[in-house]
């Protein structure tokens, strides 16, 4: 015995305790990891959630698009007609209420009213009121859950956008296709649970910044966030092997990479090592699994008049809602496509018919689908933006053209399948879509209602961080709203 192991072994009960001062701050940080310590080997369940739910789960995948940049809800789906009698008169004060303006149109020196210049129409059993720029959306109201009163706290796009994804404004929380990673895990171990797509409009006058920072994992797991797919040229850079490196030298290099990370994660323990072993191993799966997915060459004409020819074009809306029925077809939970340019602070007249042109047959063709398929009673489709905008003309005004601001107070989404309510029709808001007079429903309880299909309890479905119970609505008030729900 060396004299080290010696002094070791004679080590008194106060040099144990000194050496030790570190051991209940240790067990306490173990403690606030919560399940970010899980093991890399254990199974990754297929089908079944990984965390319990608390009642039985209406939806079991999700494909959510989010139009970037805020539709005008009065000119897609909040028919105002008394405003036509409003043209050019002044916003009153007392529907206004003082409500914050952006720097946009702070400085104008009235608010003249813009009423929309698109014809509308009742459509379907439940005779929800369309505009004109969505005739085929309007052929299947009685399939879609509508929410004409949703709000917002937020009134520039990138905290909106924030909030409306991860339930805070404040950058770094897990978003919505996050969360449902976590708790209802992996139906294919060969694709990833979470995926996100981003649509390139065929109009492009005032795009938006898209930051991954909105798929980001935040304190939960690293495998949870988001997989981002290109939608030109490969899905996946580096997807493919480099020319003269066949599968097997990747395959020898990958289990010579995770025994290096296991050895580091013996060392230093840190959980997030599992987690780029993991993406090691999904990225040497998704070489096979990833090319068939994008091959649409299999796909029969019925499909291409489905969504419009536009399907065919990688980086379509059209294209991505394509995809997004191949991967919930293949068990990805959790679709995200975002579509930009909606942010029509000008020019409503010339850009709107572009951008619902680039949307409304794919929808319609992607709720059809998922019902030939026999997915749309557990695949729950979103669509919606991050606000909406005002009733006033932003900038010049005429009868034929106009461009409208920023509007938190009032907005519309719609909801289709996965447990939500057919024709449906909730909220109301005033003469002049400016205030919600009737059934508000704020962002928390969208998000509530959401976890309610997916079959969690909001309220107990969280994450231990930082020594708190972490919660996608946060820990003010939200409700489900029963009357979205079949």
């Amino acid at each position: 015995m060396n004299p080290y192991q010696q002094f070791v072994q004679n080590i008194t009960r106060r040099h144990f305790f000194a050496k030790g001062g570190n051991l209940l701050g240790g067990a306490a940080l173990a403690s606030l990891l919560g399940q970010s310590t899980a093991s890399a080997d254990e199974p990754e369940p297929t089908g079944a959630a990984r965390i319990p739910t608390h009642h039985t789960p209406e939806t079991r995948q999700i494909i959510y698009l989010h139009m970037v940049g805020g539709p005008p809800q009065m000119d897609l789906y909040d028919y105002k007609p008394v405003m036509g009698e409003w043209y050019d008169h002044d916003l009153p004060d007392s529907v206004r209420m003082g409500q914050r303006l952006t720097t946009m149109t702070s400085g104008q020196a009235r608010f003249p009213i813009a009423p929309s210049k698109f014809r509308f129409a009742r459509h379907g059993q439940c005779g929800m009121w369309v505009s004109e720029l969505l005739p085929w959306t309007s052929r299947m109201v009685d399939d879609m859950a509508f929410m004409r009163s949703l709000h917002t706290e937020a009134i520039n796009h990138e905290p909106a956008i924030t909030y409306m994804q991860t339930g805070n404004q404040i950058t770094g929380r897990p978003c919505l296709g996050t969360w449902a990673s976590y708790g209802l895990g992996s139906m294919n171990a060969n694709l990833p649970t979470f995926v996100v797509m981003v649509a390139q409009p065929s109009n492009t006058e005032q795009v938006q910044a898209i930051s991954a920072r909105l798929w980001q994992s935040g304190f939960l797991p690293g495998e949870h966030a988001g997989v981002s797919f290109r939608t030109a040229g490969d899905p996946i850079l580096y997807i493919n092997n480099p020319p003269g490196v066949p599968s097997e030298i990747r395959r020898r290099t990958l289990d010579g990479l995770r025994q290096l990370n296991e050895m580091n994660y013996r060392l230093v323990g840190d959980p997030e090592t599992h987690t780029r072993i993991e993406q090691y191993e999904m990225a040497f799966r998704m070489q096979s699994s990833v090319p068939e997915l994008t091959d649409l060459s299999r796909e029969p004409q019925n499909t291409f008049r489905m969504y419009g020819e536009d399907a065919r074009r990688p980086g379509t809306f059209a294209n991505t809602a394509l995809l997004a029925r191949r991967l919930v077809e293949r068990g990805v939970r959790f679709v995200q496509i975002y579509h930009n340019n909606w942010d029509t602070h000008a020019n409503v007249a010339g850009r709107l018919p572009d951008q619902c042109r680039d949307v409304d047959q794919a929808c319609w063709g992607l709720i059809k689908d998922l019902k030939q398929k026999g997915l749309f009673d557990s695949t729950l489709v979103i669509w919606g933006g991050e606000f909406g905008r005002t009733i006033y003309s932003q900038g010049g005004l005429t009868r034929q053209n106009y461009g409208r601001d920023h509007h938190p107070r009032c907005f519309t989404m719609w909801m289709a399948g996965g447990g939500s309510k057919g024709g449906a029709i909730y909220g109301e808001t005033d003469d002049f879509s400016y205030n919600i007079v009737r059934d508000p429903v704020h962002i928390r309880d969208f998000h509530a209602t959401v976890l309610h299909l997916m079959g969690y309890n909001h309220e107990r479905f969280h994450f231990r961080y930082q020594g708190l119970d972490q919660r996608l609505t946060g820990v003010e008030h939200a409700r489900v709203i029963p009357e979205l729900l079949a």
